[in-house]
Parts: C-alpha cells; structure tokens; sequence
C-alpha cells in the first residue's frame, strides 16, 4: 500500500472515472532530450523500447553485453517498469569489443537505433517526455470529458509528486532517520529516503494551497520560478498584479518548498501558508514529528534547499475516443511531472493506488 500524502485537486462539476494500467501497451512513453547523438565518439549510443523492464534492468542486460560495469552506462532519467517506453543510452566502446547488441532482442526489448556518441548519457538531461494513456471503462458524458480536457490545458494541475515517488515504506524509514534514531542504510538508500521526505513536505504545502484555491496565484512574498527555468525570485506586493499577469499567461509560476539549508525563502502570506501547512501536525500516521521538524533535519544533513513549482501543464494535450468508453489521450510533459497527477487533475481526485501508474523522470 502507498505511504503518499493525501493528493487535493480542485473540486469540478460532474463526476468522471476510469481504469488504468491493464496492461502495459495502455502506458506508452518516450524520452525527450535536448540534443541527438554526435554520431562519433568513445560510446555506443542505443534507443531502445522496453516492456516489463525497469531502466536498470535495461541497463545491467547493456552492460553485460558490452562487458562494462553498469556503473558506466548512462542514461538521462528511470522509467516504469510496468508500460512500454522509449529511452536512450550510453555504452562505454571498449577497445578492441564488439557488443553483440542483437542478442538482447526479445519480447521485453527491442533496439530502434545504434550510434555513436562522445560523452556519457548524465542523469537529469532530458527535456521531458511524450505520453499516450489509455482509460478504459471510462464514466461521464463525453461532452463533460472535453470541458475537462479544455480546463487541463488551460489552468494545468497541481504539481504534485505522485505515489509512485513514496514507494514502500520509505516514508516510515525517512521519519526514522529523521528523527535520530540509528538504521543502517548505504547511501543509495539514504539518498531515496531524503527525497521522498522532500517530495512529501512539497505534497503537503501544495495541498494546502489546493483547499485555499490559491495554487495558481501569487501571494504576497512567493517565491517565483520563470517557466522553463531554475530562476526564481521573491515577489514584492507592488509587483503583484504584473506578476499575476505573467503567471496566467504561463511565464512564471508559484512554488513550493524542497526543504533543506540555504536558498531563497518566502516572506509575508507565503511564509506564513507554509509555515501552517507544515507544522500542522505529524507528516504520516504513527509519528510524532511535523514538518517543521522534517524541514530542519533534512537542513542538518547538508541537502540544498530548492523550490518547485506547484502548477503544470501537458502541452499537445489531445483525447481521442477509440469507442463508447476508452479514451486515449496524448500529452508532452516536462521532466520531473508525473504523468498520473495529470490524469487525476483531469478526474478532479485522486485515483486508486490499484489503478495508478505514475510516469516520470527527475
């Protein structure tokens, strides 16, 4: 079961459902990066479409073929295990190896390109990725999914980090740690738990802001980020009214906390939110801290505070009806967004943890 916070969207008129993930041909992805391959260089470049496999077991299957540890083989992002996705990688080209990329071929991997690049695939250096969703057994008049659909691309969804990002049991671990008491945990695992901690206090504050409906607003001392960037900037209460200008016309957005030492803070009624949406009372059930004191203790373990924004939107959003009650819908989504906090701002509520699939990459 989900340890995720409780995920508020804005309440519509009309009740709409449906069904997700009956198989994984109903979740098609493909990565988006910023650049192509080279074409020369010291490493193979592979594209390949993945079912029913993680990214590192595309990646240990890579460089077992080449022969390399899989600590060098590059990628830009994870994606799920249970859909079909498209996603590049990188091979160091050995001297003198002839990777045999053939023989990975089967029901769960196919190769769709073989290069050349001259640097290793970094995590994070990816633009977004594209996404084709499948509801089946969908309710409500199709009338009313069109006026939703015309919502989403007009005011977005809430940002919010999606289940998947929790895992299991990782919020209980992270609340132990947090808390001083001794675990042992190699510093892989450490590092999972401080950012599902993060993801969760930023899920609490965006909530907060959802039953205020003040999420796509900018309060008096917000914290600003530009859209497509990192800057981000206070927001001064003569500014306010071009601020919002610019914020309906999807230039900058409103954000909310990544908790850890140092970066910009809000002041004024953005302070005062946060402050209140995290000191609220314990972050999951059977503890005793709040996030107040989560906030302070991920600080004290040397993370870098940062902030992100609490609004998205799917760009190239479109829905096409393959009968009566399955809808197929299309959508680019920026890297980091979960493709299913998107499917649940169209619903208008969050879906059922059996139902969910949640696509992203950080």
């Amino acid at each position: 079961m989900s340890e995720s916070l409780p995920r508020i969207y804005p309440a519509e008129s009309g009740l709409l459902g449906a069904e997700m993930r009956q198989s994984p041909e109903d979740f098609q992805v493909t990565e988006l990066l910023p650049f192509a391959p080279s074409g020369l260089g010291a490493h193979h470049w592979l594209v390949v479409e993945k079912r029913g496999l993680n990214t590192q077991d595309v990646a240990n299957r890579l460089a077992r073929c080449a022969g390399v540890a899989v600590r060098d083989v590059g990628f830009a992002g994870l994606k799920d295990r249970q859909a079909v996705t498209r996603q590049s990688f990188t091979v160091p080209a050995t001297a003198g190896s002839n990777p045999d990329w053939g023989s990975l071929e089967d029901d769960s991997l196919h190769l769709l390109q073989v290069g050349r690049h001259d640097r290793k695939l970094r995590r994070g250096v990816l633009r977004g990725n594209h996404f084709q969703l499948t509801l089946r057994a969908t309710t409500g008049a199709h009338s009313l999914w069109d006026a939703r659909l015309q919502i989403l691309r007009k005011r977005g969804f809430p940002n919010y980090f999606g289940a998947q990002r929790f895992g299991h049991r990782n919020l209980q671990e992270a609340a132990r740690l947090l808390s001083g008491q001794p675990m042992r945990v190699d510093r892989h695992r450490r590092g999972l738990l401080w950012s599902a901690a993060r993801s969760a206090l930023f899920n609490l504050v965006l909530a907060e802001r959802v039953r205020q409906a003040n999420w796509t607003e900018i309060l008096p001392g917000e914290v600003v980020q530009l859209a497509g960037s990192h800057s981000i900037f206070l927001a001064e209460d003569d500014d306010l009214a071009d601020l919002q200008a610019r914020a309906t016309d999807w230039d900058l957005h409103p954000t909310g906390p990544l908790p850890g030492r140092g970066g910009l803070a809000p002041t004024l009624v953005a302070a005062a939110l946060e402050t209140s949406a995290l000191g609220a009372g314990p972050v999951i059930a059977g503890t005793t801290d709040d996030g107040l004191h989560w906030a302070r203790r991920l600080a004290e373990q040397g993370l870098d505070a940062a902030r992100r924004p609490l609004r998205a939107r799917p760009e190239n959003l479109s829905g096409r009806w393959e009968d009566a009650q399955t809808l197929i819908l299309s959508f680019f989504l920026p890297a980091g967004v979960f493709a299913t906090s998107c499917v649940e701002g169209l619903l208008g509520r969050e879906m059922a943890e059996a139902q969910s699939l949640d696509l992203c990459v950080d």
